[in-house]
């Protein structure tokens, strides 16, 4: 019995696995994720053109920045599950369509408004493509071994789309106008809507029931309010400020009611009986914590590297860039460690190495040092793409097959909300201590130290325009100030990372290389539910075989 059961299974697999094309499949959607992950990044370069040109507000502005990563954010859950149901390629192929179409809006906007608009369709494409690309991955690829390697070149794929688009960015503001860095999605957008088409399977969850509209519009509008409640914080807005406490509010009841209606509903959007297994909910946990203790430090390290040593964008870039090169080598060598080490010591580990390169990083002072610089970026590439690895893996692994799109859009999720909520905290903790440093700088009028106190920028420009031993006096104390608050900031964030060790003691010791599993937890061969012989076959002792 468990041999016709073996047999049976073998062409599922084959069929889901789209033999050697699966690394071809690999390509494709690695091109897509670098796409989305360029996108995120790229405009910040561009800010002071489109303002020059566009001449937009000040809210105009943070929208125009703001409103890609909002919008995508709120709709993963949406479209991942809306991928389970009307099938992964399906909703891909539609994400690259209104890439497509957003990038050319956004490249000849004549007004900040349309700017907007065009960048929330960039983000509405952006939810479509990125939990589309992990799910179809998690399909294509049933043996986990082989998995484990494709998540590592697809996470390494990644962190380059996020590096390389600041430079990508640069080098065409040189040479084109600022809608140039939206134009070259349009190509390779032209290209992979044919390829994906042919050379992508499809494949959709075995899942009973109507789709819940009600449900996934209130996962969208919950976390929408959330992450803008979230990015107010982070952007330095007041606490009680009702603009900030309202969102925040609305967001979570929202949230709180969608949670619970999964639990009452028959056919869920979302199978919440996930989270009751350990090694899913640790790892989803485990991202999120990676995320809200460093993803500030990467701001702050910008400012540093520019307002206290002095380097130019580009020699930040260059200094940042040996961060993104350590990250690649891990996801590429991740599969072989996570054999190697299994779950817990892989994402315990580089926890720990990454709590350890924030630490070798609090000895930055106001004089550079490459050689320490170096040292903490590459710890902390390695470190946090390791971690990242196990536990997007263990998470993606544990899922059901036909939840793969629910999964992956949980996982993403998870990494926007850390990554919001982390430069909420972080920069909080930045800002209280660096405030008190400038309330009484002598020689400084106490309105321009109070007015210095907001962020080291403003603090240079009030000490440009005192000038003379009070605007040097302003200048070498907000800088020593700023210094303090970095250290600060480091040992929180080291705290959390270390936090992060002990909460990854509940994933699994050994990665578990066996059959798929369906969601009551029974080996199937590639998300395919297993006939009743086959499940009464794989209950029988290992021997009778």
């Amino acid at each position: 019995m468990s041999g016709t059961t073996a047999a049976a299974a073998r062409p599922r697999r084959r069929a889901a696995g789209a033999g050697a094309n699966r690394w071809v499949v690999l390509v494709v959607l690695c091109v897509s994720l670098l796409l989305v992950a360029l996108d995120a990044t790229v405009l910040h370069v561009a800010v002071p053109a489109v303002t020059e040109d566009l001449r937009p507000g000040a809210m105009e502005l943070l929208w125009i920045v703001d409103v890609y990563p909002l919008v995508c954010a709120s709709l993963l859950i949406l479209f991942g599950t809306l991928g389970d149901r009307v099938g992964r390629r399906r909703v891909l192929l539609l994400g690259y369509a209104l890439f497509g179409v957003a990038s050319a809006v956004a490249a000849f906007a004549p007004s900040a408004l349309t700017l907007i608009l065009a960048r929330a369709l960039l983000g509405v494409g952006g939810a479509m493509i990125m939990p589309a690309t992990l799910s179809i991955l998690r399909q294509v690829f049933p043996d986990r071994r082989e998995r484990a390697l494709a998540i590592g070149i697809w996470s390494a794929v990644a962190a380059v789309g996020a590096a390389v688009g600041p430079l990508l960015g640069g080098f065409l503001l040189e040479h084109f106008w600022w809608g140039s860095v939206f134009l070259v999605n349009i190509p390779l957008m032209l290209v992979s809507l044919p390829v994906g088409r042919i050379l992508l399977p499809e494949s959709r969850g075995d899942r009973e029931g109507p789709w819940d509209v009600t449900g996934a519009l209130m996962a969208a509008a919950g976390l929408f309010a959330a992450v803008l409640g979230v990015k107010r914080l982070g952007g330095g807005e007041a606490v009680a400020g009702p603009f900030t406490v309202l969102p925040l509010l609305t967001g979570a009841v929202l949230l709180l009611l969608f949670v619970r209606r999964q639990r009452r509903l028959p056919y869920p959007l979302v199978d919440l009986r996930m989270f009751r297994r350990p090694a899913f909910s640790t790892s989803v946990g485990c991202i999120v914590l990676a995320m809200l203790a460093l993803v500030g430090l990467e701001l702050i390290a910008a400012q540093y590297l520019q307002l206290v040593l002095g380097l130019s964008p580009l020699e930040t870039g260059l200094r940042l860039l040996p961060l993104t090169v350590a990250a690649m080598a891990a996801g590429l060598a991740g599969a072989r460690m996570l054999r190697r080490f299994g779950p817990r010591r892989m994402v315990g580990c580089g926890f720990c190495l990454t709590a350890a390169a924030v630490l070798t990083l609090t000895a930055m002072g106001g004089a550079d040092n490459p050689t320490l610089l170096l040292a903490g970026f590459v710890l902390l590439g390695f470190g946090l793409e390791t971690t990242l690895f196990g536990a997007y893996e263990s998470m993606l692994s544990e899922a059901p097959a036909d939840q793969a799109g629910g999964a992956a859009a949980i996982g993403e999720t998870s990494y926007q909300l850390g990554a919001g909520i982390g430069i909420a905290l972080l920069g909080s903790v930045m800002n209280a201590a660096y405030a008190p440093g400038l309330r009484a700088v002598p020689g400084v009028p106490a309105r321009a130290s109070g007015a210095a106190g907001h962020s080291l920028g403003e603090a240079y420009e009030i000490a440009g325009r005192l000038g003379g031993t009070a605007g040097t006096a302003l200048r070498r104390a907000a800088r020593d100030s700023f210094v303090h608050g970095l250290h600060v900031t480091l040992l929180v964030s080291a705290g959390l990372l270390l936090l992060g060790a002990a909460m990854a003691l509940r994933l699994p010791r050994t990665m578990q290389c066996g059959e798929e599993q369906d969601a009551t937890g029974t080996g199937t061969g590639a998300g395919v539910p297993a006939p009743r012989e086959a499940r009464t076959a794989r209950s029988e002792p290992r021997v009778s075989a």
